[in-house]
C-alpha cells in the first residue's frame, strides 16, 4: 500500500491569466515545465558553475536528526565551504543538506542570471533562497512558517516532491507548536501499520528536473528527497488570503516565540510531549 497522491498537472508554459485562475485561485499545484529558458541561469547553473562562484564561501548544513531542545529555530548542524560541499554530494550520498541560503547575500553575481517573473503575485525581491542536497538526502515533512506562495526552480539533477494542503492535518501527525510532521515518518516508504492516519491523507506528488518550476500553494505541506544531487532556488510571495495570513502572523510572533521558551524551561521533555501529542491528537 501507499500513500493516496495524484500527479501533480504539469504545463509546458503558462501565462499571467492562466496561472491565477487555474492554479493560484483555487490554490492548486502546478510544474511549468519550460518557462525559464530565456534565463542565464538555466544554461549556466549547475555544480560546477556555483563551485566556481561560490567555492570560498561557508555555508551552513543540515541533516535529517531529530529536532533537539538545544536546537535554536533553523540553526545549522555544520558549516563547510561551497566547493568541499559539493565535491562530497557528487562523490556519495550524503544526508547534509543546504537550506535557506540566500543569494542575494552570500553571491551577488548570481542575481543577474535570473528575473522576477510576473505570475500576478508580487514577489519578495530581497529572500531568493537556494536549497542544495546529496542523493537519497530529504526535507521532513513541513509547512512554511509564513505559509507564502512558493515558486521552486529546480537547478541540476532530479527531486522527488510531496505535497499536502492544511485541510490534511489531522492525518498527518502534526506535531503541535511546530511547523513538522512526525520526523520519524518516512514519507517515501510509509509503515501504515504504525501510522494507520497517513491512510486517509489525500495529497500530490512530482519529480522535478533542471528548468521545471513548482508551484506551492499557501500553506502546503512539502516533503523533498534528492533522486540525485542537485538545487533549486524558491521565490516567495506573502499569503494573499486573510486567514493564511493571520496564521503566518501568529506563526512568527506567537508560536515560535512561545516553543522557544518552552525549550528553554523544559529543554527535552518539551519536544518528547510534542512529538506523544502528534500521536494522540490523531489516533
Amino acid at each position: 500500500m501507499s500513500l493516496n497522491l495524484s500527479q501533480i498537472d504539469r504545463v509546458d508554459t503558462i501565462t499571467k491569466e492562466e496561472f491565477l485562475k487555474k492554479y493560484f485561485k483555487p490554490q492548486k499545484p502546478v510544474v511549468i515545465e519550460r518557462f525559464i529558458e530565456d534565463w542565464p541561469a538555466f544554461s549556466k547553473w549547475n555544480l560546477s558553475y556555483i563551485k566556481e562562484v561560490a567555492g570560498d564561501k561557508i555555508v551552513p548544513l543540515y541533516d535529517d536528526r531529530p529536532v533537539d531542545h538545544k536546537d535554536g529555530f533553523n540553526e545549522p548542524h555544520a558549516k563547510m565551504k561551497m566547493a568541499d560541499y559539493i565535491d562530497l554530494i557528487e562523490k556519495e550520498p550524503t544526508k547534509f543538506r543546504i537550506f535557506l541560503w540566500n543569494v542575494l547575500k552570500e553571491v551577488p553575481v548570481l542575481q543577474k542570471d535570473f528575473t522576477y517573473p510576473d505570475f500576478g503575485l508580487k514577489l519578495l525581491k530581497g529572500l531568493p533562497m537556494l536549497f542544495f542536497g546529496g542523493r537519497d538526502s530529504y526535507t521532513f515533512m513541513h509547512y512554511d512558517i509564513d505559509l507564502a506562495n512558493i515558486f521552486h526552480f529546480h537547478f541540476h539533477g532530479k527531486k522527488e516532491i510531496i505535497l499536502f494542503d492544511q485541510q490534511q492535518n489531522d492525518f498527518l501527525y502534526k506535531v503541535p507548536h511546530s511547523l513538522i510532521t512526525r520526523e520519524d515518518i518516512d514519507f517515501s516508504n510509509p509503515d501504515f501499520e504504525k501510522w494507520p492516519r497517513l491512510k486517509q491523507a489525500k495529497g500530490y506528488i512530482t519529480n522535478l528536473e533542471h528548468g521545471n518550476v513548482l508551484y506551492i500553494p499557501e500553506g502546503y505541506w512539502h516533503y523533498m528527497k534528492y533522486i540525485t544531487p542537485g538545487f533549486s532556488m524558491s521565490l516567495r510571495s506573502i499569503a494573499q488570503k486573510p486567514k493564511n495570513l493571520a496564521k503566518a502572523i501568529y506563526n512568527i510572533f506567537v508560536m515560535r516565540n512561545f516553543d522557544n521558551v518552552m525549550r528553554k524551561i523544559q529543554g527535552q521533555k518539551w519536544i518528547e510531549w510534542k512529538n506523544e501529542q502528534a500521536i494522540l491528537r490523531n489516533p
